[in-house]
């Protein structure tokens, strides 16, 4: 049994962060190899880039490598600050149509 000493007491929060997609597979599969809820890898991969140290070693760089190829992740470092989204498609309808939800059966509220 591993026993944690100097626990640390947190709040978290939820967040909307958003992501690129194929980068977000490759954090989810990750963290499942890890057995770690994305939240933890994330925090983790934060806390080490804060300090300026490298969050894996390298036979963990060479499993995401692998993950990578899996996914298509073709991005790097130097890619961080070029990321452009593409635009959303256009959607179809008039605009007053837009944005209400389904009625149910019977035509009542």
């Amino acid at each position: 049994m591993v026993t944690i000493t100097n626990r640390r007491l947190i709040e978290r929060v939820q967040t909307g962060v958003r992501m690129e997609k194929r980068l977000l597979k490759v954090l989810k599969a990750l963290a499942e190899l890890y057995d770690l809820s994305l939240g933890d890898l994330l925090e983790g991969i934060v806390l080490h880039a804060f300090e300026g140290k490298p969050p894996f070693d390298e036979a963990a760089r060479a499993r995401i490598a692998a993950i990578e190829k899996v996914y298509g992740l073709d991005l790097e470092a130097s890619d961080s600050h070029r990321l452009v989204e593409k635009p959303a498609p256009a959607r179809k309808g008039p605009p007053a149509a837009r944005g209400r939800g389904r009625r149910r059966a019977g035509g009542g509220r």
